[in-house]
């Protein structure tokens, strides 16, 4: 597939969801994600010209990339569950929501689509990446 039909596909892709959202983007940050990438791909077949098809091995190409990326989230994701896993009764310091220091014991973890997060000392929701200490 051509950087031009992707770019085609992208435009009438990002259109249509604009049109039926009320002109408001539901991804106002620009990060293509699995369902995005899926809507780009049907988007292009269904803008493609079918008297001059796309190339096959370039369609495959890109399915078994999306897979391969697909995998290595999926990795990542388990990854930073079993680390969470692993703090449960570890003592933590972490930036508040204020950005103050805090200080406590993991008491669980939750993992949603937004990510992994866990309750330090009765506060939940917080997220890894704000973790500063391990004791």
């Amino acid at each position: 597939m051509t950087s031009n039909s992707i770019e085609g596909a992208r435009a009438a892709s990002v259109a249509g969801a604009q049109a039926s959202a009320g002109a408001v983007p539901s991804n106002p940050i620009g990060i293509l994600g699995q369902n995005d990438f899926l809507k780009l791909m049907i988007a292009q077949l269904q803008a493609q010209n079918p008297l001059q098809p796309g190339n096959t091995n370039e369609f495959i190409g890109e399915l078994a990339q999306f897979t391969q990326v697909e995998q290595t989230t999926n990795l990542a994701n388990a990854n930073e569950l079993s680390g969470a896993v692993q703090l449960i009764g570890r003592t933590v310091s972490y930036a508040d929501h204020s950005g103050a220091t805090a200080t406590g014991v993991v008491q669980s973890v939750q993992s949603t689509a937004s990510g992994t997060t866990v309750t330090v000392e009765g506060v939940p929701g917080v997220k890894l990446a704000s973790i500063t200490e391990v004791n």
